[in-house]
């Protein structure tokens, strides 16, 4: 495998990982981004750094792959500032069938990706990398540059916005009368 243009021929086990891992690592970028086509480009874009840099990037690919992501996702949110955007409908076929114990609770699938929009980018990267891509807050923590202690505090404001945000308005009534 040739990457288009180039003279430069792909090592074999990056070929493997790109096979192994580019679903996964779409599903991220998809509730990272909340719109198909963004996630795609980041997709691509993530796997064209990693494959330059494939010689660093070997030893933990996905690793390394999760850490570009995130970050050419950061930098999109930037640039977006806020600017008004068009909402497009979930994907939700690439949404997992099931993210955890966190989400099980979640009737309404439809609902997930707009609520995750509505986090700050930090908060949804961890509930992302947390919840959807099965990482420990340890290998969060790495992917993100901070502390396991600062993972479990965005999970925890995190959680309680996307409770807020999902919870059935006559449950929360009952819940704070």
């Amino acid at each position: 495998m040739r990457l288009h243009g180039g003279s430069r021929d792909l090592d074999p086990a990056f070929e493997d990982f790109v096979r192994s891992s580019s679903t996964s690592l779409l599903r991220t970028a998809y509730l990272l981004s909340g719109d198909r086509g963004h996630a795609e480009d980041l997709l691509q874009t993530t796997l064209l750094r990693v494959a330059w840099r494939w010689s660093a990037a070997s030893s933990h690919p996905e690793a390394y792959a999760r850490r570009v992501l995130v970050n050419l996702s950061r930098d999109r949110w930037r640039s977006l500032g806020r600017r008004v955007r068009e909402v497009h409908q979930p994907d939700l076929r690439l949404l997992p069938q099931s993210v955890g114990d966190a989400a099980d609770h979640i009737a309404d699938r439809e609902s997930l990706v707009p609520a995750l929009r509505q986090l700050p980018t930090r908060q949804r990267e961890v509930v992302v990398l947390r919840f959807f891509a099965d990482l420990s807050v340890s290998d969060t923590a790495a992917v993100l540059g901070c502390s396991a202690g600062t993972v479990k505090a965005y999970t925890n404001r995190a959680l309680t916005k996307l409770r807020d945000l999902l919870e059935d308005p006559r449950e929360a009534e009952v819940r704070h009368s």
